[in-house]
């Protein structure tokens, strides 16, 4: 236990410092000569490169352990970020990017996968799943004002310079109190729940193993590829081009809102089937709403999508790990991260490209609602209920 504290510790401060870029550096690439089409480029060359490194991960993961991604993936992020205030044109920011997304490819699917392996049991992988999610969110609520507020007292390249040295340090860190926890041992698992269950039991627990239908992973690039499109427009929108401490302010908001859902525990008694889809279906809401230009405060819109990512995350890892039976979480998540990976490349691309002839909003809504459709239907073996007087929480198969 002591090392998912340490472990939610380090990534505290590690989202902390990278959450705090986002309001920063669209401002930051404009300083440099970029126009919006290139700062498109830019945030989905960051995400593209993602891809061979959530590739390389699924499998390394589960052979090498995590605790040495961890590290290099700090790190490395931590000199990039150094490298980063010393750009001086466009086009170098550009390539500092596209490795910073090489690097920190790592990182999710090897925290997830140690996250999963300390895991006593499902009920307490889902304590420790919406504890990532709660760490996350709490670090992403104050780090985009603050990367503001830095970037207005010391400028760029010392607010570049000081999250690059947090990093580094935090990789440090790492180094001593992050231990790796040995993988599940799948067969002896199926052997002993086959052993408990009653007759009937182990062809449910069969079922559950299985294949994951890639329709599946259309709905993650869905809900990445509308955020992205989100983290693209906020900075350059009108009221956020008055004030860099704006467009921080607004970022904070999203993730105020997520921490509102987060901390409402009662949402886990629903099924993360349930939770995915209305979780959805209120982002295209509100995307849609934005794109239509319905006379709603910005701020509350945001601090809807906020509360809607706050359901939708974490429901989604948990219904990945129920859809595929528990194994192999390195590569598991890899595959997660890899379809977040080609949706965060796709919206900022998109919207760079045809921001002047649609809305940016509207296709993030478009998406959203292809990726629901698209959503394979739960099968009634892995449908589970809650049991109000069922103490342990266990799901209830249908």
């Amino acid at each position: 236990m002591k090392t998912a504290v340490w472990l939610y510790l380090f990534l505290f401060i590690a989202f902390f410092d990278l959450h705090a870029q986002y309001p920063i550096l669209t401002p930051f690439a404009i300083s440099l000569g970029a126009a919006p089409s290139f700062i498109g480029l830019m945030m989905g060359i960051y995400s593209f490169t993602h891809l061979p490194g959530n590739i390389i991960a699924g499998f390394s993961v589960d052979r090498y352990g995590s605790r040495i991604f961890i590290v290099l993936s700090l790190a490395g992020a931590g000199v990039i970020m150094l490298l980063q205030g010393m750009a001086t044109n466009p086009w170098q920011l550009l390539a500092l990017r596209s490795v910073s997304g090489f690097v920190l490819a790592f990182l999710s699917p090897a925290c997830l996968a140690l996250l999963a392996r300390l895991a006593k049991d499902h009920i307490h992988q889902g304590k420790l799943m919406a504890g990532n999610g709660l760490v996350h969110t709490l670090a992403s609520v104050v780090s985009p004002a603050a990367g503001a507020y830095l970037v207005a007292k010391i400028g760029f390249f010392h607010a570049f310079t000081a999250l690059g040295y947090v990093l580094i340090g935090i990789a440090l860190l790492a180094v001593f109190f992050i231990h790796d926890s040995p993988s599940p041992a799948p067969s002896s698992t199926t052997n002993a729940e086959e052993t408990a269950m009653p007759a009937g039991g182990a062809a449910i627990a069969e079922q559950n193993v299985t294949k994951i239908p890639w329709r599946f992973f259309l709905l993650p690039i869905a809900i990445s590829c509308s955020q992205g499109i989100l983290f693209f427009e906020l900075p350059l929108m009108q009221i956020a081009l008055e004030s860099i401490m704006t467009t921080g302010i607004l970022f904070s908001i999203v993730s105020f809102g997520a921490l509102v859902t987060l901390s409402l525990l009662f949402l886990n008694r629903y099924s993360s089937y349930f939770r995915t889809w209305f979780g959805c279906l209120a982002l295209a809401i509100c995307f849609f709403t934005i794109a239509v230009g319905w006379p709603i405060p910005l701020t509350a819109i945001l601090l809807v999508i906020g509360m809607a990512k706050g359901i939708v995350f974490p429901a989604l890892s948990t219904l990945l790990i129920e859809l595929s039976g528990g194994t192999r979480y390195g590569r598991m998540f890899s595959g997660l991260a890899i379809a977040m990976s080609v949706g965060s490349f796709l919206g900022p691309m998109l919207a760079g490209q045809l921001r002047d002839f649609v809305s940016s909003y509207y296709i993030a809504f478009i998406v959203l609602m292809l990726g629901l459709c698209f959503l394979p239907g739960q099968p009634a073996s892995r449908t589970t209920a809650f049991v109000p007087g069922n103490k342990n929480g266990n799901p209830v198969h249908s």
